[in-house]
């Protein structure tokens, strides 16, 4: 039996594996943030082992037929090197972008990021962690002074007062955190769910608001309003702990009830009965997650939440303050070690020059030859094969013809490289555009550790041998390394990249030098920052004072702009997106999986808004946007609002709709909402009208069909 950990969201929940050739799950109830809870896709997530769409061995693409075929390791390793020194000779370092993962363990990260600065000599590296925590990261550097997801152990949250969740589904997105809303409840605590959608997350709530999507911030600012009139806001903290109060408060006061419930369509009577529940609390924690925070003013959203928290004296408080619902598996220590466009290891800064010459020293290379900030995720993509971008991309841990805004866009930019690489386990829609594919171990074969959303590094063992011809990315990365002659050590051994990890961050604002595997496996992971090995890990932040200068945390001035898109006659609707229960971000894991259902696309839609376009349950109906359209069939629910549609994200399609406009601070592009038109499919109307009347249900009529 292997004690490891689930493959997929931000829980890391702990688990067991036993078996060789079939992997089997079994509970781990000693490990503290599950306590033994797996959902449905923690239980199954054995399910990959063995299939058959399993990629084993590196594959070219054949330039005169168009088709992959085998290749050895050698073989495709040399194409990608000389390719690289190719482009790069004719068109400079920059030529060459990396693309990296949110699911890579921190060592992968960690040696991307340096594959990148040290071998390849290139700035053009980001990776798709940019899409999920960046906004509330951007937040919380402003704010605090630090960026670590939640302050606090998640299971702090069941002895506050009242949980304020905006723009999360957890329920759903991670189910086995849903108890603590339970014992919350249980305790006498109030639960506060603000989302365009009733989910199973606002069916556990006291509290539900409906805003309209993308105008949390609004509501924010209307709740501070009332909160100040209502002389709530804890004036002794503020003087003493923060600083900016005075601006936010003249910017809040003109924000009156009747005001936001025009933007947000939240009563003016609702706003006011949530004040009072916030008023009236002596501990209060707010969580946001990517509902609130993908958006063009995903970082003021935040921000506008984290003011709340302030005003009331919370941050710093036990068991209340602001908090991020970190979304992929290593969302959190995939920020922390390099793979951002901006970012060294330790969370420094890549223009700070103290902190290139501590990482360069580390490296054992001159800071001069470092590179400088490159390109955020998106603008990465979108600079492929034009004027002043790359040529050639390599792509670890991430299925961008899926998961990228505006995917149609990307997708073309993909296709006019002259060199395309991806690292995967299966044929995800972004390898099969490959010109070469790296078959790589998957999370049950390697050994690696991974940083929760609560800032706890944990340990991922390997519990089986990886099948013949598949590597580790870290094998890849110092393969390429070797090959490009870089005199830089490439070590392929998780531990001994961890102990490289451990020196370059040391010092940093994510310090890990004091953690150790050992230390992990006693402790059930470490919390960082950790500076010595002495040291008990930090569960809890900012008790005593902030990570800013001069330890007092800031408010941040924010004013609600809305959404980059407004709907109009020709797109009258608010397309939002997310997860379901059964999938996981693309789904190139999630389908492959037999036990997971595999619905498809489908289009959710209010009663109302599916009788004005002649819509029925289960029939397919069209949504069209400016960069796209989709067809799937409808879910009717109630749930919705009548103004708002909603597709999941986990098949290719709903992102050929959304949006890239990109939030100013933080580049997260605006994945939750846009302008869309909604209609029934040709087909359906169709099939409708050429029904014969005796065939047709009771009460169903021709005249009920609407162009």
């Amino acid at each position: 039996m292997t004690k490891t950990h689930c493959p997929y969201c931000s829980l890391q929940c702990g688990m067991a594996l036993t078996g060789r050739r079939t992997l089997e799950v079994q509970a781990w109830p000693e490990f503290p943030v599950n306590e033994g809870a797996l959902c449905r896709k923690g239980w199954t997530a054995g399910g990959l082992r063995g299939s058959r769409e399993r990629l084993t061995t590196p594959l070219l693409r054949d330039r005169a037929t168009g088709e992959l075929r085998a290749a050895s390791w050698d073989e495709a390793l040399d194409v990608v090197a000389d390719g690289v020194r190719r482009m790069q000779a004719e068109h400079g370092p920059d030529a060459v972008a990396v693309f990296g993962g949110g699911g890579l363990t921190n060592e992968k990260a960690y040696l991307l990021g340096k594959l990148a600065r040290v071998a390849l000599r290139t700035s053009r590296i980001d990776y798709n962690g940019r899409w999920c925590m960046s906004s509330a990261a951007s937040a919380g550097n402003q704010a605090f002074g630090i960026d670590r997801g939640l302050p606090f152990p998640l299971a702090d949250v069941e002895d506050t007062d009242v949980l304020v969740l905006v723009g999360s589904n957890l329920a759903e997105t991670m189910p086995p955190a849903a108890r603590h809303l339970d014992r919350l409840r249980e305790r006498g605590g109030h639960v506060v769910v603000i989302d365009p959608r009733r989910t199973p997350t606002a069916d556990r709530a006291d509290t539900f608001l409906q805003p309209v999507p993308g105008t949390d911030l609004a509501l924010a600012l209307g709740v501070l309003h009332l909160l100040d009139a209502a002389g709530a806001v804890d004036e002794e903290y503020v003087a003493a702990r923060t600083t900016g109060f005075a601006d936010v408060r003249r910017t809040a006061a003109a924000w009156w009830p009747e005001r936001v419930e025009r933007v947000t369509g939240v009563e003016a009577s609702q706003l006011r009965g949530l004040a009072d529940v916030l008023a009236r609390a002596g501990k209060v924690t707010v969580l946001t997650a990517r509902g609130a925070e993908q958006h063009s003013q995903g970082t003021a959203t935040v921000l506008g939440w984290l003011n709340v928290a302030l005003a009331l004296g919370m941050p710093g408080k036990p068991s209340a303050g602001y908090g991020c619902l970190t979304g992929q598996g290593n969302g959190q220590g995939g920020r922390e070690h390099g793979q951002k466009s901006d970012q060294l290891p330790g969370y420094r800064m890549i223009d700070d020059p103290a902190a290139r010459e501590h990482v360069a020293r580390v490296w054992g290379v001159d800071p001069d030859t470092l590179p400088g900030k490159g390109l955020s995720a998106y603008e990465l993509l979108d600079s492929l094969g034009r004027e002043g971008g790359s040529s050639a991309l390599l792509v670890f841990g991430s299925n961008i013809v899926v998961s990228a805004p505006n995917a149609t866009r990307v997708t073309e930019r993909l296709a006019a490289l002259d060199l395309l690489v991806v690292a995967d386990i299966v044929m995800s829609e972004t390898a099969a555009m490959a010109d070469v594919v790296l078959p790589v171990t998957q999370w049950a074969e390697e050994t690696g550790t991974m940083t929760n959303l609560e800032g706890r590094v944990i340990l991922r063992e390997r519990a089986v041998t990886p099948p013949d011809g598949v590597r580790s990315d870290l094998d890849v990365m110092a393969g390429l390394a070797a090959r490009l002659g870089s005199t830089a050590a490439f070590p392929t051994e998780p531990e001994e990249v961890f102990a490289e990890l451990r020196l370059a961050s040391a010092g940093g604002r994510a310090d890990y030098a004091g953690i150790s595997y050992d230390r992990i496996r006693a402790e059930h992971g470490v919390f960082w920052p950790c500076p010595t090995p002495e040291h008990p890990g930090t569960p809890r932040l900012f008790a005593d004072s902030f990570a800013t200068p001069d330890g007092r945390a800031r408010f941040v001035d924010v004013e609600h702009v809305g959404a980059a898109e407004q709907p109009d006659d020709e797109y009258p609707i608010h397309l939002t997106t997310g997860r379901v229960l059964a999938q996981y971000q693309s789904g190139a894991q999630t389908r492959r999986v037999r036990d997971l259902p595999d619905t498809g696309p489908f289009v959710e839609l209010h009663p109302m808004l599916a009788d004005r376009i002649g819509a029925r349950d289960g029939e397919p109906v069209v949504i069209t946007t400016r960069r796209g359209e989709l067809k799937a069939p409808a879910r009717v629910v109630t749930t919705i609002r009548p103004d708002t549609v909603f597709v999941p994200f986990h098949w290719v399609g709903a992102n050929r709709l959304t949006n890239d406009a990109l939030d100013p601070s933080s580049r997260m592009p605006e994945f939750k909402v846009c302008a869309a038109a909604v209609s029934a499919a040709v087909e359906a109307r169709e099939a409708r009208v050429a029904t014969p009347v005796a065939e047709r249900r009771p009460g169903e009529a021709v005249s009920a069909v609407r162009p």
